[in-house]
């Protein structure tokens, strides 16, 4: 059996020589990861910011639900899409099951509710700052909620990072609605499942130290748009 070292040499060893399938899989990765974390920038934000900014019927049940959302169990939504997507479900005739697309609708799931209760937040902080100030010189709601997500829109790129981060490390919806076919469905953290099951540990080893590097420069990102929000909120 190969030793601990040589399965990490090994892995390594991949990355550094440019694995033609260690790159395909991280590339489709990439792909359905950056493609859901647009799609939920694209609906959260508007809808947290809506939220955060605006009085209306409903609003505090409404941000109860986003929040409650953040907490969606992963197989569940895989589960939920896949009976949508399958051949008796009302999207079937689009056959989008077990491609990529089915499993960007997966990830948007995921992580729209993030998106929009993090947006919520932080919008209604700024609302409660400026509020007074809004009213004072008649701001509309449409001019008031473009005006807050401006003011904002350091402390949302955290936010579209923090979704990143929770789709790039998404196994459990994905892989239902997915089905990690080779070189079709395969992403990352599926493949470190099927592979390690199998006992090819250099690959997945590779892919791990590959979204182990995301994950930290995720993390490195967001302190860094953190320092720079502080640097604006008191300049």
């Amino acid at each position: 059996m190969q030793s601990d070292s040589g399965i990490l040499g090994a892995a390594l060893g991949l990355i550094l020589s440019g694995d033609a399938d260690l790159i395909e899989i991280v590339g489709l990765s990439l792909r359905v990861t950056l493609s859901a974390v647009l799609l939920s920038c694209a609906i959260g934000l508007p809808l947290g910011a809506a939220v955060g900014a605006w009085r209306f019927p409903g609003r505090g049940l409404l941000a109860v639900l986003l929040n409650a959302l953040m907490g969606l169990p992963p197989v569940v939504v895989g589960l939920a899409v896949y009976l949508m997507l399958s051949a008796s479900g009302p999207l079937g005739p689009l056959r989008l099951l077990y491609t990529p697309a089915a499993m960007i609708i997966a990830q948007t799931i995921l992580v729209t509710p993030i998106v929009a209760a993090l947006t919520r937040q932080a919008v209604e902080d700024l609302q409660a700052e400026y509020g007074e100030q809004f009213a004072s010189l008649g701001v509309g709601p449409m001019r008031r909620l473009s005006a807050l997500l401006w003011d904002a829109r350091v402390g949302l790129l955290t936010v579209a990072l923090a979704g990143f981060g929770r789709a790039v490390a998404e196994v459990g919806a994905v892989m239902i609605v997915g089905g990690n076919i080779n070189h079709v469905t395969r992403v990352m953290t599926t493949t470190i499942a099927l592979e390690t099951s199998k006992g090819n540990l250099q690959l997945a080893l590779a892919l791990g130290v590959v979204l182990l590097g995301l994950a930290l420069i995720v993390n490195a990102a967001v302190m860094a748009v953190r320092g720079l929000t502080a640097e604006v909120a008191h300049a």
